[in-house]
Order: C-alpha cells, then structure tokens, then sequence
C-alpha cells in the first residue's frame, strides 16, 4: 500500500474557521476562534485519512510573481481582520509545537507550494489529500490526488471530495480546463478579469467545443452567443493573461524534505502545555484519549484488597509521614449498581493505593482520613469534597483542599472542573477523561471492563489532587483570592452537603390537586384557543401558531424566518392588544410550563421519606451564585398567583414550620455601598420605600405625590442600572419611547452621579485587567469585551457592570448562610437550613424554637458583612412555604 501525504492550505483553512467558529478568547484575552476551527479540521482529515505525513503551506505577505504580472491581482480583497491577523502567529506556534511541517516561501502563494508537492509526491508513488477552500485546487485533481473543500451545512462541518471523475461530473470538465474555465469567466475574488460578460455557463459551453481558451481565441469569430464572439475578441491578451494569472504553478523551487514531515507525535508537552494555555479542552479530551501511556509510566499503582487492615493502615501511614499532601478519591458502590463495594484511592506525589474496602472495614478508613486533616502539617487534596463528604464528617477545616473550587475561582467561565482539565490547566498532563474512558468501553462491556475505566479515572483523580494543592493555593494567593475560597467558599461545602442531605419534604397529594387543577384549565384554554381562531392547531409548534397568527388572523409584527414566523414571548407580548387569542396563548404557555416543569416533573425526585433531595452546585456560575440542579428549587415561581400556588405543596414535618428569610434589595445596597454615593446612601438612611425615594429624586417630586405607576417605573430603573441595561432595553420593559428611557437614565445618573462614576470605572478596569473584582475579590474572566462583534462587546460592558455587584451580594449570602448553619448547630437546635433561593434563606423549624430562629437568622444575615447601608432582612414563617414567604 503506498504511503499518503495530507497537505492543508492553511490560509484558506484560517479564513474558513475565522468566520465559521463564534468568537473565542483564552483567559489572557487572546482570540483563538480560528485556530481552534483550523485544529479541529486538521483532526478530522487526519482521523478520517490516517496520513503518514502532514504539511501545511502558507501565504508570506509579499508579492507574488502574480502581482508583477497584473498589478491589481486580488486588488479587491478586504483586509485580514485585526482578530484573525493575531491568530497567524499562533498557528504557527501551536504547528511548530506539534511537530507538523510548515512551508512558506516569498513570491510564491500557499496554492503554488501545495501544487508542487503534491505533484512530486504523486510521482513518488504517494496518496496525496490537499485540503483547501479554494476551488483553483481542482486544476491540480487526478485519480491520486484528491482535493478536499470543507463547507458548512448547517452548524457541521462537511468536506466535498475531488478526484478526476469528481471534477467532471460537477463540472463537465476535466481538471485541466479549470484553468481554461477561470481564465474566460474570471475569479472576483482573486480580481481575475477574464472576458467580461462570460460567466460559468457560457465558458463551459465554449470549453465542451473548443477544449481551450486558446482554441477558443483562435475561434473567437464564430463562437455563440456574439456577446461572448464580440467580448473574446476584444480582449484576447486580457483572457490569456487570466488563464496564466489561474494556473497553479507545480514546479516551484523548494526546500522542502517530506521525509521530515512524518507525523509522530503530535501531542507532546510543548503542544499540550499550548492547548492548556488557549483553553482548548476539547482538544486535550482527544489527547487523552489517542495518547499512550507514556504519560501516565511515571503513576506507580499498588492495588490492596482491605482485609488485612492494619496491613494496608501501616502503608498508608508510612507514605503520610514521607508528604504533606495526600490526594484521594473513589468509587463508591452507592453510584453504580454493580458494584459489591468501595474503592478508594489515596495518592502521594506519583505513587497511588487502589483498595477495595468491605463494608465492615470503612470505619477503620474514616478514622484513618479524619486523623490526617487533623494534623496541621498535613493537608488531604480531593476534587468535589461534597461528594467525598460520605466518608468523613462534614466538619468545617483548613486542612482539607477541594481541588475543584480552587480551579472554578481561578476561572470561573470555564464549564467542567475535573480532574483532566485540572491536571492539563495545572500539572500539563493529558488525561482522558471518566465520560470518554466509559464511552470506549461502550454501554455494553462487561463490569469487569467499566470498573477498569472507573478504577483508572480514580487513579488518575486522585494523582491530580495529590499534585496540584501548592500550585494551585500558590495561584489563589497571587490572585488574592485565598481568603474567599479558605473563608467563603470551603465552608460553603459543607453547609450545602448538609442542606442536600436534609432536602425538603413534599405534599405528594396536594402536588397531584395542583396537577389536576392545571390540568383542567389547560383544556379549557385549549377549548377556547380554537373557538377564538376558528379552527385546531398544535398550540405547541411555533410553525403552526406562526401560521395561525400572522398568516390566517394577519397580526402585525410577523418575522418569517427559515423555520417560520417568530412566536417568542417577547413577540407575543407585542401581540396582547392585537387579538384576544394572544393572552389565551400566553396564559397557556405558562401553565403547560408549570404542568410539566414542576407539577409532574417533580414527582420523580421525590423519594421514600417524602422528601426531594436538590443538588447544590459551587462551580457553575460566572458570578458566584449558588445553582440548583436535579430538580432546580431556585426556579420555583414566586411572582404570578398561579406559579406561586406550587411552593404550597412544599411542607415542614410534623411539628415544624417554615422560617423564611430575605434580603430586601441586596444588590441595590450592594451598589450604594461599592459606589459610596452619598444620595443613594443617604435614602438608604431614611429607612423608606427606595423605590419612592428614587422616583422622587429623578422625577422631581414630592415623596408623598409618588405614584405608584412613578414608583414601579423607578424600580425598573434602580434594577436596570444593576444589569446595565440600555435604554432600548428599559423602553421595552417599561413600554416607553427610547428617547424617554434615555432621559430617565440620564436623570438617575444625575440624581446619583457616583453610580455613574463607578460603572464607568467597572468597565474601564475590566478592558484594561480583563476581568471584573467583588467585594471579596472574586474574579470573572470578561472575553466578550475584546470581541469584534459590537453586540458582544456590549454584552461584555453589562457584564463588567454587574458582575462584581451580583457577585459580592451572591458571597454575602453565602456568608449568612455558612453563620446561620452554624449558628443552629452549636445552639443544638432541632432547626435546620434546607434550602438557598438567591438571596432567601429557608429553616425548617422545630414549633419550640420559632423565636429563636427568627432571631438568628435575621442577626446573621444582617451582620454577615459591615456595609456602608444596613442590609435589609425580612422574615416570617409559615405551614408551607407559600404561608412563610
């Protein structure tokens, strides 16, 4: 079999993934979009062709004998945009990194070096695939080299393949006459003249007859329609000079020796370290997974079967004297069905303990785990402490790391935290991940070979932690963020641990009353839906209700786009007054919602005892917020009577209730106090409604003649200014001109001039760091500010406004809850913090310790931070959580 070769036109390539990847940028602000589409192209020719060697050629910025020919030869280019010049360099770097070979030469295009290596490698005996966007290539086609074209169908990436047989039946010509074809019609995007007034049809008409532009010349007189005769014949010298300026030259002077373009090993430190550094994740995923085990030599693995105890205690002992850090993970028989017990994995530097535990001996390794983060010289590393908290008791200490915290603070933006991205981020080593090994051994290998994946993905887990705790406390430090994550954040994992231990419990039939009665007024809707329109539609498929309202009923406004006409809820909402259908419409939106999200969708979660056990999670938003997943309690309605008729289903046990308490305007506050203006502080003080207080100052009248349509539009202004929101966007939402949106912003600025001041200077700081700060110095990473899509960079600005206020109130809140929990545990109260809605805090409280607990959490949450403005708590209990709130 001969050997092959894969040759990539790596400007048209760059070009292609510039505009066909969104805007990318790593931690550092650098655009990446183009080489990550570039990377992922290049990988899937190589898994798709399996070359033996690899060369990418490149345009240098210089003139090329093609430009001494004909002065305005690609005369009509744009130029390279700014975000795709920055990334030449780096493809380059990451090429060079790979090992892969880069040919460019002056004078010469990308095209040419391609033409003339594929041309001499056919004439080795070589498989040549050339890899472009430029369709000058096909010329070049024959049964041994094949012209690769990727082009986008949708939101994947597809590869048109051109062999000889391929060039004649999309073109009816041989690959030859491609040249011939462009020197009549021309190439605009090149500034090819060709003959004017001849397109691809005509010239592939003249070609099937005459072969070539010169047989066409020579027949010029006689040719048809006489258009062309008359326009081959004026411009001879112009249709000869195109076919030469098309032809790819093949006999370039090169210094090129393929034999050094064999692909080795392309994921190595230098190139891994580079994917680490550009944030490339997936990337590194596929690195793991192809990469050998070289990587992974220097892991000594000792597997221990934990029935000689004091066998496996004395080892254990032995390495915990000899390093500071030891990391650990597991496999617990809880998560998988198939598992008779526990393995756990203590790693020390580049040393790891596979042992299988019995059920009677965990005792013995809970002791052993909790006398180790007792000794002050010994600190245990794990990623996802919360889920390793069934080992340990959840005891709040300094010497316990959770690996991915520190991780997520580090770079809040990025989606996962295990231990492949942490060891690629922190340690440059490429590990597959669990999700991939699982996925090698498919669904339905034996046990046997998915707790080998398992088993490995632990080893390599426990590795990570045992290795990165000094670099990355050593990163959180120079960040200054290691009191947020020793004092906030670590605490924080054991209260949620707590909190999801406990769950809340549920009113099962009244839930199904709730269902029933949702039920019911859904089919009336429904009922009433098609009486209004006069016929029956799926309400459910936006492509029927586009077509009953815009075409059938001819509402204004309708946006017909591929899929069919828009029916958002913002479109709807223009609609109200239009027909009154739309509110039928909206009303029914709603309530499905409600039917399938919670009334029936909840069921499933609740367990035995009656109780819903939510998953809190620490790393999943950009501003620090605290999420709520499987089910999402924090999205339980609140605002409308219908939505807020479920949080009645939500119930204490026999012999409590519920304490509920809230923050009033947090992030208001928030602002008065990072912004220290003295007038919005000063209405804080007057201890009155800040709304009115507001509408007051801005519109200019006296506190007592506030409306309440005066108030409600100055609420909407004091939250606006919060997210910073234009005044296209306040118009909308208060159903006003952009023009008096705009006054009232401007009014505000100038009612509290330090607000201006300081969102000005969240903005300027974030441009220039890259990042935005909290009060606690929590860091978010803000990309979109150096996007070249206005949009984006907009996006970005809010983003830099907001951020540090939602974030320092999303640590306030993580503080009160931390004391609250506490607090009732040293108490010894029966009481317990169940559950955490943003800026609410939920108690379910013994009937004896009402009192009490409305004490403590009101003090708690009012002194979990000093600011310049009192935080503002409000609390009360309930039978249900609807009563409480």
């Amino acid at each position: 079999m001969s050997e092959k070769i894969v040759l990539i036109d790596g400007n048209s390539i760059m070009n292609r993934a510039f505009y066909g990847v969104p805007d990318l940028t790593n931690a550092k602000g650098l655009h990446t979009n183009a080489v990550y589409g570039f990377l992922n192209i290049m990988f899937k020719i190589i898994g798709e062709e399996a070359p033996d060697y690899l060369v990418v050629a490149f345009d240098v910025h210089k003139p090329t004998f093609r430009h001494i020919r004909y002065s305005e030869y690609k005369g009509t280019r744009k130029p390279m945009p700014p975000q795709l010049k920055e990334q030449m360099p780096l493809i380059h770097q990451v090429l060079e990194a790979m090992g892969i070979v880069v040919v460019e030469k002056a004078g010469y295009e990308a095209d040419d070096i391609l033409g003339t290596i594929a041309v001499e490698c056919e004439k080795n005996g070589m498989s040549v695939s050339l890899v472009s966007g430029d369709r000058d290539l096909l010329q070049i086609a024959t049964d041994n080299i094949k012209i690769r074209i990727p082009k986008t169908k949708g939101s994947k990436t597809e590869i048109e393949d051109y062999n000889t047989k391929d060039v004649v039946e999309k073109y009816s010509l041989m690959p030859k006459q491609i040249i011939d074809l462009k020197g009549l019609m021309g190439d605009a995007s090149d500034n090819i003249p060709g003959a004017p007034g001849i397109g691809e049809k005509t010239a592939t008409k003249i070609l099937l007859e005459y072969s070539t532009v010169e047989n066409a010349l020579e027949n010029a007189s006689v040719i048809k329609p006489p258009k062309a005769s008359k326009s081959l014949m004026d411009n001879k010298e112009l249709v000869l000079l195109s076919k030469e300026l098309a032809t790819i030259k093949t006999d370039c002077e090169l210094d090129v020796d393929i034999s050094k373009a064999r692909i080795d090993n392309i994921y190595n430190d230098d190139s891994i370290k580079l994917f680490n550094e550009l944030g490339f994740k997936s990337i590194l995923a596929k690195a793991g997974s192809k990469s050998t085990n070289k990587e992974q030599k220097d892991i000594v693995i000792k597997t221990y079967e934990a029935y000689v105890i004091s066998d496996v205690l004395d080892q254990l002992e032995a390495l915990v004297e000899k390093h500071n850090d030891i990391g650990f993970s597991a496999v617990y028989k809880k998560d998988y069905s198939f598992l008779e017990e526990d393995y756990l994995f203590f790693s020390f530097e580049n040393e790891v303990l596979d042992i299988l535990v019995s059920e009677k001996n965990k005792k013995y390794f809970k002791e052993f785990i909790e006398d180790i983060i007792k000794r002050k010289d010994k600190r245990l590393c794990v990623n996802d402490l919360k889920r390793h908290l069934y080992y340990f008791d959840g005891k709040d200490n300094d010497n316990i790391l959770d690996v991915q915290i520190a991780a997520y603070l580090l770079s809040p933006t990025d989606s996962e935290y295990d231990y492949s991205y942490v060891a690629g981020r922190y340690l440059e080593r490429v590990f597959p991940t669990q999700k991939n090994m699982l996925d090698e051994v498919g669904k339905k290998a034996s046990e046997d070979a998915k707790l080998s994946a398992l088993k490995k993905a632990a080893i390599y887990d426990a590795f990570t932690c045992a290795n990165t705790g000094d670099v990355l406390v050593s990163r959180l430090k120079s960040e200054c963020m290691y009191d947020l994550f020793l004092n906030i954040e670590m605490p924080l994992v054991y209260t949620l641990h707590e909190m999801q231990v406990r769950g809340i419990k549920v009113n099962k039939e009244e839930l199904n009353a709730y269902a029933e009665k949702l039920l019911i007024r859904i089919k009336e809707l429904e009922k009433e839906i098609y009486e209004s329109v006069g016929e029956e539609f799926n309400i459910n498929s936006p492509k029927q209700l586009g077509i009953i309202l815009f075409e059938k009923l001819n509402l204004p406004f309708g946006k017909k786009t591929k899929t069919g006409y828009s029916t958002s809820a913002e479109m709807l909402d223009k609609l109200r007054c239009e027909h009154e259908v739309v509110n039928k419409i909206l009303e029914y939106r709603q309530l499905t919602k409600l039917h399938s999200t919670y009334a029936v969708g909840l069921v499933p979660y609740i367990l035995e005892d009656g109780r819903i056990r939510s998953t809190f999670n620490q790393t999943v938003t950009a501003t620090g917020r605290i999420s709520s997943t499987e089910p999402n309690l924090q999205n339980i309605p609140i605002r409308d009577s219908v939505g807020r008729e479920i949080r009645k289903v939500f119930i204490p046990e026999d012999g409590y209730v519920f304490v509920d308490a809230d923050y009033s305007q947090i992030e208001l506050r928030v602002l008065a106090h990072m912004s220290d203006d003295e007038r919005l502080i000063e209405a804080y003080g007057m201890e009155e409604d800040i709304h009115k207080i507001t509408a007051s100052q801005v519109f200019n009248v006296p506190l007592e003649q506030v409306t309440k349509e005066l108030r409600s539009r100055a609420k909407a202004v004091n939250f606006g200014i919060i997210y910073g929101m234009s005044s296209f966007g306040l118009g909308q939402d208060l159903n006003i001109s952009r023009v008096q949106a705009q006054e009232y912003i401007d009014s505000y600025f100038k009612t509290y001039p330090n607000i201006k001041m300081f969102l000005d200077k969240l903005v300027e700081d974030a441009k220039e760091n890259g990042f935005s700060t909290t009060m606690f110095n929590r860091k978010r990473t803000i990309s979109e500010l150096n996007s070249s899509n206005y949009m984006q960079r907009m996006f970005g600005e809010r983003i830099a406004m907001n951020s540090p206020i939602q974030g320092s109130a999303a640590d306030i809140i993580k503080i009160a809850m931390i004391r609250v929990n506490t607090k009732l545990k040293e108490k010894g109260y029966k009481s317990r913090l169940i559950l955490q809605i943003h800026d609410e805090l939920l108690i379910e409280t013994h009937e004896s310790e009402v009192d009490e607990v409305m004490d403590i959490v009101t003090s708690e949450m009012k002194n979990a931070v000093s600011l310049k403005v009192a935080l503002g708590v409000e609390a009360k209990w309930g039978k249900n959580w609807l009563d409480a709130h």
